[in-house]
């Protein structure tokens, strides 16, 4: 049976709890750090690139591509944050083939963290975008009334994005358990290969919602869409 990685915990002192969440979660942000300063710190220009410069260039023309054929719009403004949120919860699922590992999306804390931080980065952008008053005025059209229905939105697809993500983490590592119960020895290996795929593909649907959330508080004309 998959177990939450919040249920594990490895230091508790009265109210401070350190469970398998926070330590996989900071180990995370370590290796891409690390990563990026390695991938980053000899870049070049001459023709032969080296294969991590190459896949980091594949990654992020990809990831401008996406933004831009989802929102219509300038992709560099959006790339850093959308970029981020895509290369992380990529690869806490993709690190579910190592033994012991936990991967933080499976916990409704991390998908609602993420969340949240599309949530609040909708108004932002779409701040910067339109200016404060332009973008607020959008919340009282066609009617003032209807000024709870379009907050009820918002929030309503807040919860929405945590919940998608962390059920479908969730449901993956208790089917592949179930399935490994019946045949340990056939299933392993199919299950880590449908893992790999589904993590993939749950990443890319987080980020690309966040970029049609963004994209559309963003755009100019969203007040008479």
């Amino acid at each position: 049976m998959h177990i939450s990685s919040d249920a594990i915990v490895y230091w508790q002192w009265e109210f401070v709890t350190i469970n398998a969440t926070l330590v996989f979660t900071w180990m995370i942000m370590l290796l891409l750090g690390i990563g990026a300063w390695l991938v980053t710190r000899k870049l070049s220009t001459d023709p032969q690139l080296s294969h991590w410069q190459n896949l980091l260039e594949v990654l992020v023309v990809s990831l401008r591509e996406q933004i831009q054929q989802t929102s219509g719009q300038n992709p560099d403004r959006y790339l850093p944050f959308v970029g981020t949120l895509f290369i992380f919860i990529a690869t806490s699922n993709l690190l579910a083939i190592v033994p012991g590992y936990h991967p933080p999306t499976g916990s409704l804390s991390t998908t609602a963290a993420l969340a949240v931080s599309v949530f609040f980065a909708v108004p932002v952008f779409g701040i910067r975008q339109q200016g404060i008053w332009k973008y607020l005025r959008h919340y009282l059209e066609p009617s003032p009334i209807l000024l709870p229905f379009h907050i009820i939105s918002e929030l309503s697809r807040t919860l929405a994005l945590a919940v998608r993500l962390f059920g479908n983490v969730m449901s993956e590592g208790m089917i592949g358990a179930i399935l490994i119960s019946i045949a340990p020895f056939f299933f392993p290996i199919i299950m880590q290969a449908l893992g790999l795929l589904t993590g993939l593909i749950q990443a890319y649907i987080f980020a690309i919602l966040a970029v049609v959330y963004i994209g559309s508080a963003s755009n100019e004309n969203h007040g008479s869409e």
